[in-house]
């Protein structure tokens, strides 16, 4: 693939360096022998980070899904560089990388070369969900770190905010995900934050007909356009993706969707198509939804893993 907005990066891997592992990549305590404090060692530099700045917890989440459906779950999206994929507008706003800085650093310090920075996102994805009372998982190792990063990429293999129900599917498809794992990990916005020029145009340009977009909660509009006024260009105001319980990891997000009050179309079209209306009624269920949405991270954090790559000694940058 030749991009000139690519940063392509050739370099020796040392594999002796490197612990062999199975056909699949993965495994279920991985660092057992290797490196026996990594996970602790992750998540206390994880909490210590969210003490201090807990909104990154929602950015650490959403940064597994980023990096894991461009290039397959291989820490790309941290790498520094003109072009690469941090730079990409649609990471305009992804935050935590000083999160996965500092777990890196923790674990550098006992086991230097050992835990991939790919492995730590996936980490301090759980950790996160932790911190925001969320239900945790196993989270596998074994991922190699990618040396390709490009901006271009991940404008053309994340999904945008103005996808529907027919899109979402296909792309979460191409990943190897289901139409249920899709709308499981689309549960996340139960935490963090949207920007007005994300869905501005539900509000004042709909379409010919309809100037907002009549799937949304006629009050909830009037709120939203109040925060987002028409042609405004400022892209730093907040908006809750969760109206409800804004700050904890649980299923809210769901009843929002119920009350047409999803800030995305990409939300709220959930709930609006018959193929996964009752998928959204069922992860309601607090109990269901956090089980099952452990599961769908594992098999987001097992896509399209590399098992020939390197181990960064810098997450921002390759091995020299």
């Amino acid at each position: 693939m030749a991009h000139t907005s690519c940063v392509l990066l050739l370099l020796t891997v040392s594999f002796l360096l490197q612990k062999n592992i199975d056909v699949n990549g993965l495994q279920d305590n991985y660092y057992s022998e290797s490196c026996p404090t990594a996970e602790s060692k992750i998540q206390e530099a994880v909490n210590t980070e969210l003490d201090k700045n807990l909104k990154l917890a929602a950015g650490i989440i959403r940064m597994q899904f980023h990096d894991c459906f461009v290039e397959g779950c291989d820490a790309s999206v941290l790498l520094d560089g003109n072009n690469t994929e941090k730079h990409a507008p649609v990471n305009e706003h992804l935050t935590g990388y000083e999160v996965i800085d500092a777990a890196k650093a923790a674990v550098e310090a006992v086991c230097p070369g050992v835990v991939s920075c790919a492995d730590i996102i996936a980490y301090a994805a759980r950790d996160s969900t932790l911190k925001l009372n969320g239900t945790g998982w196993v989270v596998q190792g074994g991922r190699k770190d990618g040396t390709v990063s490009c901006a271009d990429t991940a404008e053309a293999e994340l999904p945008p905010p103005t996808f529907a129900v027919t899109q979402l599917i296909d792309s979460f498809s191409k990943k190897g995900l289901s139409k249920r794992q899709m709308v499981i990990l689309s549960g996340s916005h139960t935490v963090g934050v949207g920007h007005c020029d994300k869905f501005i145009e539900r509000l004042y340009n709909f379409s010919a007909t309809n100037s907002t977009d009549p799937s949304l909660n006629a009050t909830y509009a009037e709120q939203l356009k109040q925060e987002c006024p028409q042609n405004t260009f400022n892209t730093t105001i907040e908006i809750f993706m969760d109206t409800i319980t804004p700050g904890e990891f649980d299923s809210n997000y769901y009843k929002g969707l119920t009350q047409q009050k999803g800030l995305f179309t990409s939300d709220q079209s959930l709930f609006e198509d018959r193929r996964t209306r009752r998928i959204v009624k069922s992860l309601i269920n607090e109990r269901r939804f956090d089980s099952q949405f452990g599961q769908a991270m594992r098999a987001l954090a097992a896509v399209e893993v590399k098992t020939q790559g390197e181990i960064r000694s810098d997450c921002r940058k390759v091995n020299s």
